[in-house]
């Protein structure tokens, strides 16, 4: 039978079975190495307020906020696009 993308879908190379983690989204359990990971910095001081400490030299800390996404749930949200049959072996190309 054929396959679609080169990884078959995973990123485990060859190291067996990986853990399991569970879709933000959906609550449904994927392996870590397949589900879609997305990191995004927030911060917890106000823009105005952030500004202005900034200029007086001071360090405003910014905790990273990790989520993963299941495939269909990432798709759903934007976190990847679908790919033409083509393209779906390369990888995408980053500058």
């Amino acid at each position: 039978m054929p396959f679609k993308r080169k990884s078959r879908g995973r990123s485990k190379g060859g190291k067996g079975s990986s853990g399991v983690v569970q879709c933000q989204s959906c609550g449904q359990l994927v392996p870590r190495d397949k589900a879609k990971k997305v990191t995004r910095r927030f911060s917890i001081v106000d823009a105005q307020l952030a500004k202005e400490l900034r200029q007086k030299g001071t360090y405003i800390a910014a905790p990273a906020d990790t989520k993963y996404y299941c495939v269909s749930c990432a798709v759903h949200r934007g976190v990847v696009k679908v790919r033409a049959e083509r393209e779906r072996r390369a990888r995408p190309r980053r500058f």
